[in-house]
């Protein structure tokens, strides 16, 4: 259900907009734009969908903690989907009741179009907004659960969309318990001095750690912004949006039991990343998913090690960056290791 919601445009305030207009399964479910487009322009790069579903937060500043919370956002913001709530709902009744009703249980009765409007939602639409404040708070609840199941389908698609083995699986899976290659070499000579750097010298590890090569959490990194945009401010922003989330795991909508909740109980509310702090995104097919950081200011691969390489200053928040003095063979032997983590 979940997969033919990602793709169903019937999911938009124009007919014309799906999930996978910016996140394309060609292109690691990414875009290819500095930008995503959906009703209008949004003013953010679209993050790979590939191995999100590990992750504990979502989305570049982390506003939702799970990815059927996320999946809810896009569909109400009015230059992504740019629809609403009793939209949706009477979508899924008219074109999807069988399949939603054998998971979910039974819909609401949406009949009645006083009581379910054809457009209601706590949106920027001035009519939606007050169609969705004249409606009974029971028959609101009503709708705000599908609307969460509508998410909580997105979410069982997307948590299929895994990372592959790329040719650093190979090479790590060919070394013996010594390190040493067995049987024919994988990666060259520049791909393991890159690898070399990544490790040490590029202090790569501090943020792009581990299976996905992310940690998962936020950084300031001194990335300028996009011009003719207002600053993002971040991780700072994600938090309130969080925290008063209707849909977060704490929330009435949420399966998880409290306990579950770890992440939202015990998340960092201060400290000197939460100002400018974007989420560390996966390397996994970085090759592939140009351009990079949150608004697409970086065209290649080159051009971010250079970034990183030169150091730079912040204009906002906490600046983490240092100067790496990688040489200009250094830096082209980065670049080349990053190739290596393209799925085969």
């Amino acid at each position: 259900l979940g997969e033919r919601i990602f793709f169903d445009t019937r999911f938009s305030g124009n007919g014309a907009v799906s999930c996978a207009s910016c996140h394309m399964p060609e292109l690691h479910f990414t875009d290819g734009r500095p930008f995503g487009v959906g009703m209008g322009v949004i003013p953010l790069n679209a993050m790979s969908l590939v191995g999100a579903s590990y992750s504990p937060w979502q989305t570049w500043d982390g506003k939702n903690d799970s990815q059927w919370a996320q999946a809810l956002i896009p569909l109400e913001n009015p230059l992504e989907h740019g629809g609403n709530r009793t939209r949706f709902a009477h979508i899924v009744a008219e074109h999807y009741a069988a399949e939603y009703e054998a998971i979910f249980g039974g819909l609401p009765d949406l009949a009645d179009k006083q009581r379910f409007p054809l457009n209601a939602g706590p949106v920027d639409n001035v009519s939606a907004a007050i169609a969705w404040e004249n409606m009974a708070p029971d028959d609101r609840d009503a709708v705000n659960r599908v609307f969460a199941n509508i998410g909580k389908a997105l979410a069982a698609y997307e948590r299929t969309l895994l990372p592959k083995p790329a040719r650093f699986d190979r090479y790590v899976a060919s070394l013996d318990d010594n390190g040493r290659v067995q049987g024919e070499p994988i990666l060259s000579a520049d791909e393991i001095a890159g690898l070399r750097i990544f490790i040490d010298k590029g202090n790569c590890l501090n943020c792009h750690n581990g299976p996905r090569f992310t940690n998962d959490s936020f950084h300031n990194t001194a990335v300028p912004g996009a011009p003719g945009y207002p600053l993002q401010r971040g991780r700072i922003d994600g938090v309130m949006r969080v925290q008063r989330d209707i849909f977060n795991c704490l929330g009435a909508y949420s399966d998880a039991p409290p306990e579950a909740c770890v992440e939202l109980r015990f998340m960092v509310t201060e400290g000197d990343t939460l100002l400018g702090g974007m989420k560390t995104p996966t390397l996994r097919n970085v090759a592939e998913t140009a351009p990079y950081m949150h608004t697409g200011q970086f065209a290649t691969l080159a051009d971010v090690v250079e970034h990183y390489n030169g150091g730079g200053y912040t204009v906002q928040g906490h600046n983490e960056l240092e100067p790496l003095g990688l040489t200009e063979e250094e830096a082209q032997q980065l670049e080349a290791f990053l190739y290596t983590l393209t799925e085969e």
